[in-house]
Formats: C-alpha cells, structure tokens, sequence
C-alpha cells in the first residue's frame, strides 16, 4: 500500500509535506506533491505496477487534473480498453480511475472493482476523495472551516488535527458540491440462493465448485503485479487455502511461490505452517521469536497499528514481525483474512442459535473490518514497505459467500466452523490443518498468554477503576489499560471513540 495525503481549500503545503514524511514507511519508492486549484495532493510511493512510468500525481493529458492513489483496481485492463488505450500515459492501474473521473465525475467509482482510496483534484475546482466498499485500503479525513484534509493514517495528522479525524466512510466519496454521497454500499447480502432447502439439508456440489472457482479467479488476480509476491502463511486454515492456490497457479507458470510464517519456537501456527509449505511445495520461510523480544516490541507496534484493542495487538505483534521478515523477498503478500467474517469462523459465532441472527453479527463484523482486523494487516505490511492484497475479500467472493444460505454457517454437532469453506478445498490442504480447530492469530503465535500477563501485571485494579472511563466505550482490563496509556502517549490527540475499533471479546 502506498500512502496519500490531500486537502480541499485553503492549505499550507509544508503541513502537506510534515504529514507525507509521517507516512514515509508506506511508500519507500518515491515521494510526490502537487498544488492543483484550490486543492493539494501528495503520495509516497510503494510501486507494485508500472514502475518506471506510474509516479503519483498521475495527470491527464492536458495536465489540469490529477490523481493519487493506494490500493488496486482490479479490473482496470477491460476500463482500459473502453476508455481508449490512446489516452493513456502509464500502465498504471490507477490511471484509469482519472480518465473515468474525467468522463463520469463521481459515477467514475462505481465502476471500479477493486480496493482503493483515491483523492482527484482538477484546476478547475473540481475534488473527489472515494474509498473502496469494504474499507480495505485505509483513509481518513478532518473538516476544519472551509479546508478538509485527508490522510492514509492517523498518525499523519499534526496533533492539532486530531481530536477533528474520522475515519472516512468505506464505499463513499465526497465533494465540495455534492458533500458526502454513497456509491456502492458494503455487501449486505439478503440471502438469495438455495432457499427452498432445508436448514439441515447439505449443500448441492455446485455450491462447493462456486466457493472453490471464486477463490481461485480471486487468488489469481491478487497474483498479478510487476514485483515478487509472497503469501503470509499463518498454519491456519485461511491462510493455508490461499497458499494452497497461490502454489499452484505459481508452478503452472513456472516459479516458486515463497510462504512467511512467524510465532513462539514450536507454536501450533508455526508447526502447522510448516506441514503445508512442504505439501504444496512452497520456497518457507520462518521467523522464530522469543517472549521479552515480543514484549519489546508492544510499544512501537501500537504506534503501528493505531490502536490499543489487546486482541489487535496480540495478533500485531507476528504481523509486524512476518512482515518485517518477508520485506526482504517479496514486495505484495496475500494473506487470510476475512474468511471468518464470511464463513463464520470465529468462536463467538457459534452462540447463534439462528440463521438470521448469525448474518446479522456477520453483516456488522464486515462493515467494522476497516477499524479492526483490515487495520491490522494494512498497518503491519505497510510499515514494512509491503502492499498486502486480500482475495476473501474480493467483491466475487464477499457477494457469493453473503447469498448463501447462512444455515450452512451455523456451528452444529458434527459441522465445525467454515465446514462449507473446508469442503470446498477438500484435498488441497493436509486434513490435520483443514479441520484444525480454529484458533485467533495472537493465540496461535502464542501471543495472547504472553502479552496478557506481562502488560495485564504493569496496571494495578485501583488504577483501572480510576482510569477506565478514560475512553468511551470504558477500558475492559487492566492489560487493555496499559495498551492504551502507549497509545495516548505516542499518538496524543486522538479522539478513541468512532476512530479505533475494539473487539467483543478481549
């Protein structure tokens, strides 16, 4: 992912630039700047695609509008061809949401498919800031009198700023005529296949060869970039379906594909790891650390990651490591997440009683993922000058998983979780690691137990009473407590509530 920064009305540009130093570490391969109008755009660089010609801001023929970017559009090869390849300057990907802005102003974003922020901005006036359905590439925003700032992180912001960032919403765009307008809402998914089944009754074939076949063409397209791609390989289920096609489609055009892996020596996730990268014959790779390197590690991740939730920083905690290991072989890593949201794969889901109150909780861990668990893996990879690229994700995917009947999701006796995913890939995976139990990442890497005691013992329970409602909704633990006094420390000025996500379950 690479890193934007841009504003609407009045502007000093050297806060432009503090705040594109800020972002430095998302965009190693260059820096560029651009008053245009009323507006200032700025990008640092973290080039995957075009790399001699795609340098950001990315202008028009004639130089009066122009465009930064981070994220990927997927389908820019067929936009290309309806656009005219004539009027193209790059090969770029992000070029083709500038041409489409240039013909159908702010409808341009609806025919993206992808993920993406982007800020345009014209010498004429005209402005769009837009950010992709889900929230996967990361944008923020401030309003302040007549100027309205943007920025990939937090942390970009002066502190002046802060207490005014929001998050800006997933699937929107805004402009100074139009304000804030929704272009595509997040996938709500009223179930709308096989529903004249009952709930107990199995899935027809078709449905595991639809799963299957989507997750193929997604993997594949998460393949394609004009650097090294890498796949974080967790030992987990997810992330080991992904490695299995990856591997595949690798061979078939004639390379290797190379796996990360990171945990406590002889952790469950590295073991597992282990055992698929020699049964899809992937190029492994591992990054074994102990406890007190782990616990060193906390306050710097926080400032990372944005955030104080302990679930967050225990699964950050490997991130940043396995992300800090393959920067120095790949430049773009697929990883797992979203599987759970989509398949049900968490241990908190298995409450519902219900189809209808399980689709519920998935609809809303879906639409709080660009606060949560996306957060994580854009911050992780992002510091270490990688872009991250997420095929569960994918429209395809999230559309089909969300139309089917969520009955198929419940946890029974007899159906363990993401037993529809599992199904699907059946012989791909080694059986031991596709029926594995599913554990959370910090648990996994042998995190959450580390963590918990070493941080949970620095905060007495009369400094929790006294300081929990601090932040609203009001610290959980005494571990949770610790994380945030960091935070409020090396990120002063943040407003918590409505910009940092906080798990159910700690």
């Amino acid at each position: 992912m690479s890193g934007i920064v841009a504003a609407h009305g009045p502007f000093d540009p050297q806060l432009g630039h503090r705040m594109l130093e800020r972002l430095a570490h998302r965009g190693p391969d260059g820096q560029g700047a651009r008053a245009v109008g009323p507006s200032w755009l700025g990008q640092r660089r973290l080039a995957i695609v075009d790399l001699e010609r795609g340098a950001q801001p990315l202008g028009d023929e004639r130089g009066d509008l122009w465009l930064v970017g981070d994220g990927e559009v997927y389908n820019h090869e067929r936009l290309r061809g309806e656009l005219g390849t004539e009027r193209f300057r790059s090969r770029s990907d992000h070029e083709v949401a500038l041409h489409l802005y240039e013909d159908l102003g702010a409808g341009a974003f609806e025919r993206l498919w992808g993920t993406f922020a982007f800020a345009i901005a014209g010498e004429d006036g005209r402005f769009a800031a837009s950010r992709d359905t889900l929230g996967v590439a990361p944008l923020y925003w401030a309003r302040r009198g007549d100027t309205v700032l943007f920025a990939s992180e937090l942390k970009a912001f002066d502190r002046e700023w802060r207490g005014d960032v929001e998050p800006f919403p997933t699937g929107h765009t805004w402009s100074p005529r139009e304000g804030l307008a929704p272009w595509r809402p997040a996938p709500a998914g009223v179930p709308v296949l096989m529903r004249s089944l009952a709930p107990g009754e199995d899935p027809p074939a078709w449905v595991f060869d639809a799963v299957r076949d989507s997750l193929i063409r997604a993997v594949e397209r998460a393949l394609v970039a004009e650097v090294p791609v890498g796949v974080f390989l967790s030992g987990g289920v997810d992330s080991s379906i992904v490695t299995a096609i990856a591997a595949r489609a690798a061979a078939r055009q004639g390379w290797t594909l190379k796996t990360f892996a990171a945990g406590l020596p002889d952790s469950p996730d590295l073991l597992a790891a282990r055992v698929v990268a020699e049964h899809v014959g992937t190029d492994h790779h591992e990054r074994a650390f102990g406890a007190a390197e782990a616990a060193e590690l906390v306050p710097e991740v926080i400032w990372m990651l944005e955030s104080f939730d302990p679930t967050l920083v225990h699964s950050s905690v490997p991130n940043h490591l396995v992300a800090e290991l393959a920067r120095a072989h790949v430049k773009a890593v697929l990883v797992g997440e979203g599987a759970d949201e989509l398949f049900a794969g968490y241990s908190h889901y298995a409450r519902h009683e219900t189809a209808e109150d399980l689709h519920e909780e998935l609809l809303e861990t879906i639409a709080g993922l660009h606060i949560g668990g996306l957060q994580r893996v854009d911050r992780a990879t992002s510091a270490n000058g990688l872009e991250a690229r997420i095929p569960f994700l994918d429209l395809d995917v999230v559309e089909l998983a969300l139309a089917l009947p969520p009955a198929w999701k419940l946890t029974r006796a007899g159906r363990p979780a993401k037993a529809l995913l599992r199904r699907a890939f059946d012989g791909w995976v080694p059986e031991e690691v596709l029926w594995r139990e599913k554990a959370q990442f910090g648990q996994g890497t042998g995190m959450n137990a580390v963590l918990r005691q070493r941080f949970g013992a620095t905060v007495s329970a009369a400094d929790l009473e006294r300081e929990r409602h601090d932040v609203d909704p009001p610290l959980r633990t005494r571990e949770e407590l610790a994380y945030y006094r960091m935070f409020a420390e090396r990120l002063p000025g943040v407003r918590a509530k409505g910009t940092i996500g906080r798990f159910v379950e700690a």
